[in-house]
């Protein structure tokens, strides 16, 4: 299974913006050119972000985006989700997409995995990996 670039790059947004918040809103201009994300693209996920109450926005000079809710209260499942339309791990688990005549033997294979990945995906928090991100950061100018 491979997620979409979109949920790679929602994720990285959402690092990068709790990362440069500051309790104040961050223009988006800057997350693209941080994170080398094409500004149209990262504003079509930001829609999304909004619309799944991940992000809030700012309008206006200063304007921009912050977090909707702490870090610590926003899931890396949720994230996904708001720009993906499925976690599926097979396209035959989305309803309809079985061609099998009967439910196959390999159904709940796939049914195990995919709540493997959901419940993996819903322990980590953006807190967490902007912590993470935080290390690694302070990591690379003790080396330099």
């Amino acid at each position: 299974m491979r997620l979409s670039t979109k949920a790679q790059y929602a994720v990285r947004a959402m690092v990068s913006l709790n990362l440069h918040a500051d309790d104040s809103p961050v223009a988006i201009r800057e997350i693209a050119v941080r994170e080398e994300i094409s500004l149209p693209y990262l504003e079509q996920l930001f829609v999304k972000l909004r619309q799944g109450g991940i992000v809030g926005s700012v309008r206006g000079p200063g304007g921009g985006y912050l977090l909707a809710r702490p870090a610590a209260q926003i899931r890396v499942d949720e994230i996904i989700d708001s720009v993906e339309e499925t976690l599926l791990p097979v396209s035959c688990m989305e309803e309809g997409g079985c061609v099998c005549p009967e439910q196959c033997v390999t159904h709940t294979v796939w049914h195990g995995l995919g709540e493997r990945i959901r419940q993996f995906l819903a322990s980590i928090t953006l807190e967490d990996l902007t912590r993470e991100a935080r290390q690694k950061m302070q990591k690379q100018k003790r080396e330099v």
